[in-house]
Order: structure tokens, then C-alpha cells, then sequence
């Protein structure tokens, strides 16, 4: 009988590697299976696999043990079906299963030295790449290559088979690794000596620190700082990812949930991002949209938002002041405050709509009808002053849905989520994953909710519009940001694809204020931190925090990429246990500099 492999999101730390194995072993692995692994028959350029979206992937494993490690690497990149199947021996096993793979357009053969060859195998093969695109990965003795001489697809090769090679084999499928090397010797007539495709390396890689210099035992800090701050009760959930030069070096959870619960934190999770969604939804809508030329940062936005073109304090507002949080809005609008009786109904309805809670509904039409209107009349400070504030978004997602007709949501989702295979981001994540993925983040937010939200964005005023908003409402997780910052790391290049131009990307970035610090929707290092002397960030260094406990930073210099989600507002935003003693996001940041630091100063010695 087939088995559907269900490890599609198994979290190994640092790659795919058993928990037994040294780390200095590991790395030894890596550099032996890189050596090793060949790439053949590509002609048609197929690997590594570039336009992502429509692909419908399977895995066909025959015999290779290390099949739920391919499988957990390969969903990192894009769904990928694992099937079990190497206890198929007859022709009508076959046939069941050729049927079972109707809906799918990429078939994976997984092949190795345990594999039956047999001539239904063959036959199996031969039929269904006559049909459908299929790649052939092989590990094991390069007698086995003989098999595969007739077939016309692809074939990634690597004379050993181990969790390593495994977990190479996906990342050269996907881009995340390259390959140069040659066949050392000749296989039959048809693979001879010196053979052998180069391919790019077009996405992230999953590896080790001592592939990009660096030492594992400074993970041991990041573990101690950590659990201080669980401990400390800074956030009972942490999820902490590093990538450096396009690696993923560490990527690890910690704690639940709750701080009593019993669901442990994954790698996967997926987190609130708060104000993340800043810089992560609406910043990279407006840059799109000022690549192709439809926006001016001069443009006012009431040539957008029509009824701003009235409103003194709000007609000539430029979009790039929006950006820069110099427009003179208001920080913060309590709309929670504003709620009648009624308004609010624990039962939905056509006169309840709008769900902000597990059974819990706001009356329809509230943020056209009062919402709005209140963000219109608000006053706020003096134009040319940086006072962060959340309208500021909330002007730029009319903006883009204005240009786009589009809503943010599905725009942002079509545009760059999706292409780039950023699978568990997106708003309103409660209507795409199940509830046990997702972080809570308060059991009482002390506003309007003394409920346990969950998979409903915590800020107040982006749950009362539904969930969709330019501030917050984005949920993600840990490598789904990884790909993103990667992203702008590559001046807008991923997976083959351009996203933005590069100096768009240089453009938003960098400081392009003379009374902040702060680039286009970007924070950035701040006049502060560059005078402590540290040697770390770089005068080049962007990211955003987001006050659900959220963070992500880019460092080009360093080329650096670090996320830190957790929970911190959890169990109620501080009413409980006040005040963290330990910033996590902080002092882990700087334990990854210091180490990077220190590798440098080895190296020169």
C-alpha cells in the first residue's frame, strides 16, 4: 500500500542532518556530499526549478531511507507530496498509483542504492515521464546509472546516500544549492568521465554556521538567552532564524504556546507580525507600484484618496512623508473606545459580519461608517517631525488598493507571496491553516477581546476592519521571512525571478530622512547605535519590529538575514507579568554579530 508521507514540515536544526551527528561531522558531510553530487540530462534547464507557482509536486520514494528529509527540505521551497512506494512490486500497484497522481504536473522519482530496479519499475518510469515532467534523483552506487539511460529527464546524482545527501539533492532541485562538479569517472556509454551540469544557486540553502565561517558552539548563547527570557517571561513562544551569504545557518523553537499549554513551539509556526506587516505588505505594494512608474513619492495621496482633497491638514500629504512617519498624523486612533452597545454580537449574522474573535463579531459596515470617517478627522502633529504612526499605513493600503483595484491581501499574495513561495504568509491565516499553527497572542488584550485570539490579528484597530490592513494583520513565519529579506538582500532577485528594480530596493532602504534615521516604510540603524562603536549594525542595515514581539533585520554588509518571532504581549499585554527583564530580540541580534565579528578577526590572524 502507498503511504503518504505526513513529516512535511519536520524541523531539523540547521539543515538535515541526524541529531547524533557532531557538528564538525556535519559540516564534514555537507562539504563530502557537495563534492559529490552531479547534475545530469538537464538540457532543457529544468533544474533548478524556477517559476514556482501552479506546480502541483510529487515524490515518488523507492527505497530511500531518508525520504521524509528530502521531503521536510523540499517543503521549504514549495508543497511537495512525499509518497512511500517502494513496496510496489506488480504492474497493477503501479497503475493505482499512476492514476493517484492525476492532479499532479512534476514527478520526482527518488531513487537509490536500495531501490528495486525492476522492469515494472522501469516501465513505471518511462510511462509516466511520457505524460508529465519528472526530474530523477539518484543516490547510491553509479552502477545504477545504467537504469536510468534511456529516460529523458533530468537526473541529480550523488554517489552517496545519506541524510546529507538528501537534503543537498532537494536544495539543488530548488535552487538552494549549485552544482559544478563533474563525473569523476564513466558509467556505461551514455554518462561518460567529465560529464555533468552547472546550475545556479537562485534561493536560500540549509546548512550549518561553519559553512559561512562561523562556530556552532555560539548557538549554545542563543539557547541560554533564550530560555532567560522565557523564564523571565518575556514570551512563552520564540522562534529564532538565522541566514547568512543565503544560508540558513540556525533555525530553532522554544517554549509553547502558552506558558502552561502543551502545544511546543514549532519552527513552522505561524506568528502574528504586527507591525512587520509595514514593511512586509503595504511598503513593498508602493514599491511596486513606484517601479512601474504609477506613483511619484511626491505625489500627494489625495490624488488617490479622494476624500482626503478637502481636508486641510491632509491635501497635500506626500506619499513619501507617509513613509518616512513625517506627515503630521496621529500615532494611534483608539477605535475600540468608540464601540456602542450592540455593536458587538457573539453570534454572527448579515448584521455581524466582521469576526475579530473566536465567537465574536463586529456589526457590518463599522469601518466604513465610523472608522474611516474618524481617521479622516483626526489631528495630528507637526508635518516634517518623525512621529510613528499607524494611520500613516492606513493611507498607503488606499493608495495601493486605489492603483491595484485590488484588495492588499490578495495583491501582495499574488505579487510576491506566492511567486516566491512564501506559503504560510498572507492575512486572515484562520482561513487557511488550522487553528493549532498558528501563536496566540493574548488571552485578554485589555482593549475589547477578554477572549483568547488566536489566528486574529491582536491590534485592535486592523481586527475591527476586518482583519486587512496596511499597519497590521500579516501573519508569517520564521523562513517565510527569511525568503523575503533575502529578497531585498538580492536588490530584488529570487528563484530566477526579478521582484523590484535594485535601486528601488537601494532607494527604500536607505536613510532618506534628515530628521530620522529611518529609510521608505523601513527602520533602520539608528544614529545611537552606529555612535556606541560596536563595529555592528552596518550604516546599511534595515528591518522592522512589530509589537506582538516580532522582528526582522537585513544587514547587506554582513549579509545577514535575522527573524525573531514571539509572543510577547501573551497572556495580556503586560498586565500580568509587566515588563520583560530580557530582550530577546535584542541580545540575540548581538550574540550573532559578536560571533560574525569574531570570525572575522580569526580569519585575519
Amino acid at each position: 500500500m502507498i503511504k503518504i508521507i505526513s513529516l512535511l514540515f519536520i524541523f531539523i536544526q540547521s539543515a538535515a542532518f541526524s541529531q547524533d551527528m557532531k557538528v564538525p561531522d556535519r559540516f564534514t558531510d555537507i562539504r563530502e556530499a557537495e563534492q559529490h553530487a552531479v547534475v545530469l540530462r538537464n538540457s532543457s534547464g529544468i533544474i533548478p526549478l524556477k517559476r514556482l507557482e501552479g506546480l502541483k509536486i510529487a515524490s515518488l520514494h523507492f527505497g530511500n531511507q531518508h525520504a521524509a528529509v528530502f521531503d521536510s527540505i523540499a517543503n521549504k521551497y514549495w508543497t511537495v507530496e512525499g509518497f512511500e512506494a517502494d513496496t510496489i512490486r506488480e504492474g497493477e500497484g503501479f497503475n493505482r498509483l499512476h492514476d493517484r497522481l492525476k492532479l499532479h504536473n512534476l514527478i520526482i522519482f527518488d531513487l537509490s542504492a536500495e531501490t528495486n530496479f525492476s522492469k515494472e519499475l522501469l516501465a513505471f518510469i518511462s510511462d509516466v515521464e511520457s505524460q508529465t515532467k519528472s526530474i530523477i534523483i539518484l543516490s547510491g552506487s553509479g552502477k545504477n546509472l545504467d537504469f536510468l539511460a534511456k529516460f529523458r529527464s533530468a537526473i541529480i546524482w550523488n554517489k552517496h546516500e545519506s541524510a546529507t545527501v538528501a537534503s543537498l539533492s532537494a536544495q539543488l532541485l530548488f535552487g538552494g544549492a549549485s552544482a559544478t562538479k563533474k563525473l569523476d569517472e564513466g558509467y556505461g556509454h551514455h554518462f561518460k568521465k567529465g560529464f555533468g551540469y552547472t546550475t545556479q544557486k537562485i534561493r536560500l540553502g540549509y546548512s550549518v554556521p561553519e559553512a559561512v565561517s562561523l562556530n556552532s558552539n555560539f548557538v549554545s548563547g542563543i539557547d541560554s538567552i533564550v530560555y532567560a527570557g522565557i523564564s523571565a517571561h518575556s514570551a512563552p513562544a520564540v522562534v529564532i532564524l538565522v541566514a547568512k551569504d543565503g544560508k540558513v545557518i540556525f533555525n530553532k523553537a522554544y517554549g509553547s504556546h502558552t506558558y502552561k499549554g502543551a502545544a511546543s513551539t514549532k519552527a513552522d509556526d505561524i506568528f502574528d507580525m504586527a507591525s512587520v506587516t509595514k514593511v512586509s505588505a503595504t511598503t513593498p505594494a508602493i514599491m511596486r507600484l513606484y517601479d512601474k512608474k504609477m506613483i511619484s513619492l511626491e505625489d500627494p495621496i489625495s490624488r488617490y484618496v479622494a476624500l482626503t482633497r478637502t481636508i486641510p491638514d491632509k491635501s497635500d500629504i506626500k506619499i513619501k512623508e507617509a513613509l518616512l512617519h513625517e506627515a503630521g498624523y496621529t500615532p494611534y486612533i483608539k477605535f475600540f473606545e468608540l464601540l456602542k452597545p450592540g455593536e458587538m454580537s457573539r453570534d454572527s449574522s448579515s448584521s455581524h459580519p466582521t469576526k475579530v474573535a473566536d465567537n465574536y463579531f463586529l456589526r457590518a459596515n463599522y469601518f466604513n461608517e465610523v472608522m474611516w470617517p474618524v481617521t479622516l478627522r483626526s489631528s495630528g502633529g507637526t508635518r516634517g517631525k518623525f512621529v510613528y504612526s499607524d494611520v500613516s499605513m492606513y493611507m498607503l493600503k488606499e493608495v495601493a488598493e486605489q492603483l491595484t483595484h485590488t484588495r492588499l491581501n490578495d495583491y501582495v499574495s499574488n505579487e510576491f507571496y506566492s511567486p516566491l513561495g512564501m506559503r504560510s504568509t498572507g492575512y486572515l491565516p484562520r482561513n487557511r491553516f488550522d487553528r493549532s499553527r498558528i501563536v496566540p497572542t493574548t488571552e485578554n488584550d485589555n482593549w475589547f477581546r477578554d477572549m483568547l485570539v488566536q489566528g486574529y490579528v491582536n491590534d485592535p484597530g486592523a481586527a475591527m476592519a476586518g482583519g486587512v490592513e496596511g499597519h497590521a494583520g500579516l501573519f508569517s513565519n520564521a523562513n517565510d521571512l527569511a525568503i523575503y529579506f533575502q529578497m531585498l538582500l538580492n536588490k530584488g532577485m529570487y528563484g530566477g525571478q526579478k521582484y523590484f528594480e535594485a535601486g528601488t530596493v537601494d532607494l527604500f532602504t536607505s536613510r532618506q530622512s534628515k530628521v530620522s534615521e529611518r529609510g521608505y516604510g523601513f527602520a533602520r540603524v539608528t544614529e545611537k547605535e552606529l555612535n556606541a562603536n560596536k563595529g555592528y549594525p552596518s550604516d546599511k542595515a534595515f528591518g522592522h519590529s512589530g509589537y506582538t514581539g516580532t522582528y526582522v533585520w537585513a544587514d547587506p554588509v554582513y549579509n545577514l538575514v535575522y527573524i525573531c518571532l514571539t509572543n510577547r504581549v501573551y497572556p495580556d499585554d503586560g498586565k500580568t507579568f509587566g515588563v520583560s527583564k530580557v530582550n530577546i530580540r535584542a541580545q540575540v541580534l548581538d550574540r550573532v554579530y559578536q560571533e560574525i565579528l569574531k570570525s572575522r578577526g580569526n580569519a585575519t590572524k
